[in-house]
């Protein structure tokens, strides 16, 4: 797998000293790669978010002035506050036009996965699409535990961001040169999203470092942070409410959980996107540090859960356990097919178990 970036030297006015110290056969496999690839798709995972969005966008621009045929795929819509990510228009949803895609799909010469590492996050129909295809993949992702279809595994859990490895990655290409305000826009957004606005703790001093980089070649980090945070709906800020007035506190068990009903998103004119972050607002809480929220998605017959935790409580192993899912140690997703109730039921008389780890999550930092 590849490894860790090294910063050094100072930044200047769109020039960077950031290096990535990566592995030579990983970096010589990809040069060899994009040689004989001219027709290349970007994928992303189900239910895109900044990160994902941004780190594909981020690479076609770079793949596109290094003279590629790219297209960018997500298998389902993002949300629209960021549709005005430079090159969003031009993104290929899966599920609206199916038989296109996987035309693409069978036609590209190589295939990024970015921000997901295991076909189960795209969906069944786009997942049976990409199990059938003979075209290699080179994988980009920072979730643990990635399986094995790639030729080139770029993978480290310890970064901020896919949008942060996508930068290390076009610099240990030896392409720093083609980085654009464009592109800089694009891995601003998901290594801001990502990090919480810079306030988690895989935030290093080379992420800022990078995001320097950035602004120097032209992300306005107000513009950007305006249009992601800054245009809530009447109806999303409603819906808020509702979760809020939802909100279970368990505060002998340092745990706080939201639910949301299908009845309550449709009431409240629910659009994709309009519950992120909703899940850290427990997390805010003083005392806790085990949050999540169990949202009940409309037209899935699923519950899909959000996992956020402080200190050393590790909601990707919790995730994993017991509502397949994971991610990161501090922020994991996962699902369930029971209703609602059952679904709490079941969460709850699991938090005995991990009790102790709880209390214990804090002190061990």
């Amino acid at each position: 797998m590849l490894g860790r970036g090294r910063v050094g030297g100072t930044i200047k006015q769109k020039k960077s000293r950031i290096f990535a110290a990566m592995n030579k056969e990983q970096i010589s496999e990809s040069l060899r790669q994009l040689d004989a690839a001219e027709n290349i798709v970007i994928l992303g995972h189900r239910n895109p978010d900044g990160d994902a969005i941004g780190a594909t966008l981020g690479l076609a621009h770079y793949l596109r002035a290094k003279g590629k045929n790219c297209t960018v795929m997500m298998p389902n819509d993002f949300p629209k506050f960021l549709a005005w990510i430079p090159g969003a228009s031009d993104i290929l949803i899966f599920e609206h036009y199916p038989a296109k895609a996987v035309g693409l799909l069978k036609s590209a010469d190589l295939v990024y996965t970015l921000d997901f590492n295991h076909f189960s996050r795209v969906g069944e129909e786009m997942q049976r699409a990409l199990e059938g295809l003979e075209s290699n993949f080179i994988m980009i992702d920072h979730h643990q535990q990635p399986e094995g279809y790639a030729v080139v595994t770029y993978s480290d859990p310890s970064m901020s961001s896919t949008c942060e490895m996508v930068y290390h990655y076009i610099a240990a290409l030896g392409d720093q040169e083609l980085l654009t305000k464009e592109l800089a826009q694009c891995l601003y957004v998901g290594i801001m999203t990502d990090t919480g606005s810079f306030r988690f703790a895989a935030t290093t001093s080379t992420t800022h470092r990078i995001i320097a980089h950035l602004m120097d070649l032209g992300a306005k980090n107000d513009y950007i942070h305006q249009q992601v945070y800054d245009t809530n709906s009447e109806s999303r800020m409603a819906l808020l409410g509702t979760a809020l007035r939802n909100m279970v506190v368990l505060a002998d068990r340092q745990v706080a959980y939201i639910t949301l009903s299908k009845e309550e998103l449709e009431s409240g004119a629910y659009k994709k996107g309009d519950t992120e972050g909703f899940v850290n607002y427990g997390l805010s809480l003083e005392g806790i540090v085990f949050a999540v929220i169990f949202i009940e998605n409309i037209g899935e017959e699923y519950i899909k859960i959000s996992f956020r935790s402080k200190g050393s409580f590790s909601v990707n192993e919790f995730a994993r356990a017991h509502f397949q899912g994971g991610g990161h140690d501090n922020a994991a997703g996962g699902r369930s097919e029971m209703n609602m109730a059952d679904t709490i039921e079941k969460f709850e008389s699991l938090l005995p178990t991990y009790q102790q780890q709880i209390a214990e999550s804090i002190s061990c930092e």
